[in-house]
């Protein structure tokens, strides 16, 4: 059984994403097009909705476009891209941890702030707010 082409339009409609953003993807190479109609509009397999999700899925576990497209190729070429992405998550779980330090970090320093010196005597010309202007 020959299954029907999507018009970008209905690939749009029907997944949620921007034509535009579709577009881009194609560009990328993270979606395959599959045919233009007469008037030019770009065709798509119905194997499009599985990529956009594996695509929404990626992105929102921090995943970049480039990880995502080198897993979209390893699964092209007939393989199960799992190993790679347990590596990315790796990665992704190490810079959260450092994204989580640095939020720390900022947390205590406006607490410190806060609770710091927040007046100077004799305060300059200079002086637009002591509380952010003082030195840690």
């Amino acid at each position: 059984m020959q299954e029907t082409a999507q018009r970008i339009g209905t690939v749009a409609k029907q997944s949620g994403f921007p034509i535009k953003t579709i577009r881009y993807y194609a560009e990328l190479g993270l979606l395959k097009v599959s045919g233009r109609t007469e008037g030019g509009y770009r065709l798509f397999s119905n194997d499009v909705f599985v990529r956009l999700s594996f695509i929404k899925r990626a992105q929102h576990l921090g995943l970049t476009l480039a990880d995502i497209k080198e897993l979209l190729d390893i699964y092209d070429r007939g393989e199960l891209p799992c190993d790679r992405v347990k590596e990315k998550l790796v990665q992704q779980i190490t810079a959260v941890e450092r994204q989580i330090q640095q939020m720390q970090d900022l947390k205590q320093e406006l607490q410190r702030l806060l609770h710091g010196r927040s007046t100077i005597a004799r305060p300059s010309k200079h002086t637009i707010c002591p509380i952010l202007q003082q030195q840690p």
